[in-house]
């Protein structure tokens, strides 16, 4: 049998509901997550790695969903953009990014947001440094990224609010 033509039976979490997949031993996350499990809100930008459009967080990490194979997501945690709201509510980064039109396509979005969710479940107060630092590795083709940038800020002034006992 070819390389090709063998699958392999991977189990993971995905935004919280156990899943399974048979996938060929070279098949990307990505590709697992938009094709078998209809979760597109990752995109393939470039597909080696360099716009951030794919991201998704896997154990609470930012990862690129491009770079990594399906079968190294195996008994792990992955959250995509389809996983944050929460009973029709957007979560705050999501509601960040509405109220300052932080896009325009929307292509980079989902992987912008999932980038600043891992910052911020790794370090919830994080400062504007640590925030632009963050969301370097992410392109937005569209230039948008003032109002990006905005919107992060927000969810750092509310960070230093929350840090300082100030109403946010």
């Amino acid at each position: 049998m070819s390389l090709e033509a063998r699958t392999d039976s991977v189990t993971f979490t995905v935004n919280g509901r156990a899943e399974e997949v048979r996938v060929a031993p070279r098949r990307t996350l990505l590709a697992a997550l938009r094709e078998d499990l209809h979760l597109t809100g990752a995109k393939e930008g470039c597909g080696v790695g360099t716009c951030g459009a794919c991201t998704v967080l896997v154990d609470g990490r930012p990862v690129l969903s491009c770079l990594i194979l399906a079968v190294q997501a195996y008994g792990r945690s992955v959250e995509t953009i389809e996983g944050l709201t929460r009973d029709g509510v957007l979560d705050p980064v999501q509601r960040a990014f509405i109220e300052h039109d932080a896009f325009q396509c929307g292509f980079c979005t989902p992987g912008q947001i999932m980038t600043l969710q891992g910052l911020l479940r790794r370090r919830p107060d994080p400062s504007p440094e640590e925030i632009r630092r963050a969301l370097d590795g992410n392109v937005c083709r569209c230039g948008a990224y003032l109002r990006i940038q905005a919107a992060a800020l927000e969810i750092a002034r509310t960070a230093e609010a929350r840090r300082s006992g100030r109403p946010t």
